[in-house]
C-alpha cells in the first residue's frame, strides 16, 4: 500500500515521502496515529496545503529546542546508589531517574526523550543523550557513585 508520510517516522522516511508499506501496518498503525495518509491525489493536495503550516511549526520547535539545549549543555548529574561486589548496582539508573533529577533542577524533560547508550548497572561515569528535536541532541554526563558509608567493593 502506498502512503504519504505526514511526520518523520524512524526507519521509514521523512515527512512528505511516498513509500510502500504493508497494508496492515498502514491501516492499523500509520493512518490511525496520523503519521501517514493513503497515497491519493486528494491526500497529496491536502498534504501540500498543510506543508507550510508544518514548516513554520518545525522552525519554532527547533528554536525552542536549541534554547533548551543551551540550558542543558554542561549539566552533569550525580546519582548515589547502593552497590555490591564489583561495583554492581542493586538496580539501575534509568531514563526516569534522569528525568526526575532534571525536574528537581527545574528542567522538564520527558523520559522518552532521554536515550542511554547502555544500561547503567555499575558505578562509574556514563553518557546519555537527550533528543529535544530530531535535529537537536544534547549529550549529558552521568556519575554513579556509592552511597555514603559504602566502599563499592
Amino acid at each position: 500500500m502506498k502512503v504519504i508520510l505526514n511526520e518523520q517516522v524512524e526507519h521509514l522516511g521523512e515527512r512528505g515521502a511516498t513509500i510502500e508499506v504493508k497494508p496492515g501496518f498502514a491501516r492499523n498503525y500509520l493512518i490511525p496515529k496520523g503519521l501517514a495518509y493513503e497515497a491519493s491525489a486528494a491526500n497529496l493536495a491536502r498534504f501540500k496545503q498543510e506543508q507550510k503550516r508544518w514548516e513554520v511549526k518545525e522552525a519554532t520547535e527547533k528554536v525552542d529546542a536549541e534554547a533548551q539545549a543551551a540550558h542543558l549543555t554542561g549539566i552533569e548529574l550525580t546519582f548515589k546508589r547502593r552497590s555490591g561486589e564489583g561495583d554492581a548496582l542493586y538496580g539501575s539508573v534509568t531514563a526516569s531517574d534522569i528525568a526526575e533529577a532534571l525536574h528537581e533542577r527545574g528542567i522538564k524533560i520527558d523520559r522518552r526523550r532521554i536515550q542511554l547508550a547502555q544500561h547503567i548497572k555499575r558505578l562509574g561515569t556514563f553518557t546519555a543523550e537527550i533528543h529535544l528535536h530530531r535535529e537537536v541532541r544534547v549529550p549529558m554526563t552521568l556519575h554513579v557513585e556509592p552511597e555514603a558509608g559504602e566502599s563499592g567493593a
